[in-house]
């Protein structure tokens, strides 16, 4: 799939059940009619989910021109593609909020309140004041691309001490590092068993021969000792 594609596809979902949840519970006559604000939390929070588990592995999951610029900021997504990352966001956030007026467009003729049709699409502060308003959207905004680049695209996390690549990233090396490491020859069974069977030899032929010098009387002379010597010198000599 086409990165830009998978933008798209993502943001439409991300707008599709976002809005799909707020529009359910604010609307006129849904059945989640005044529902409490943790289901919208909720709704949001599974869409952002599935939109950066369907998309991550294609794009990135920007899935929000903020997070686009902001990896472009740090040198970790080229400019070059910046312009049709956004275009592609911007058409599938159109393309989510499209899909999300038909599903809920019976509900939206029966509301009359214009306020909560505009506050489907789009919020608005409770209390206004520019300096706290702004303050509160850059938090939520740094904990967005935090969380979710961090999500999407793990190595982002590396210049801040983040494991590097996530575990696949790490079972890889270590497969790399295992089969790059020196592997010492075994030693074939049938060259050990050659190397015991002749070991074995020389010694019953040693206890043979020291058996062989013994004189009339009981005791080992000096000239046996010598034959011993000599003979399992040869003997060894010939069998290697």
């Amino acid at each position: 799939m086409s990165p830009y594609i998978a933008e798209f596809i993502g943001t439409a979902l991300v707008v599709l059940l976002g809005d799909g949840a707020v529009a359910n519970v604010l609307l006129a006559r849904t059945k989640g009619k005044g529902a409490d604000l943790i289901v919208i939390v909720m709704g949001w929070a599974m869409a952002v989910f599935i939109a950066v588990y369907v998309t991550a592995s294609f794009s990135g999951a920007h899935l929000n021109p903020v997070v686009t610029v902001s990896l472009a900021l740090a040198g970790k997504f080229a400019w070059a593609k910046v312009p049709g990352y956004i275009a592609a966001q911007m058409l599938g956030g159109m393309a989510g909020a499209l899909l999300v007026w038909v599903a809920y467009r019976q509900h939206f003729a029966k509301e009359g309140d214009a306020d909560v049709k505009l506050g489907v699409f789009c919020t608005a502060p409770a209390i206004r004041s520019v300096p706290h308003n702004l303050l509160t959207e850059m938090i939520a905004t740094f904990v967005l691309i935090l969380g979710v680049l961090y999500l999407a695209s793990p190595q982002v996390g590396r210049r801040a001490g983040c494991a590097a690549g996530g575990p696949a990233r790490a079972r890889a090396r270590r497969t790399d590092r295992l089969r790059n490491e020196p592997r010492a020859r075994p030693v074939a069974p049938s060259d050990a068993r050659a190397a015991a069977d002749s070991r074995q030899a020389r010694q019953r032929l040693a206890l043979r021969v020291d058996s062989g010098v013994r004189p009339a009387s009981g005791r080992r002379g000096g000239g046996g000792s010598l034959s011993f010597i000599f003979i399992c010198t040869h003997v060894d000599r010939a069998v290697r």
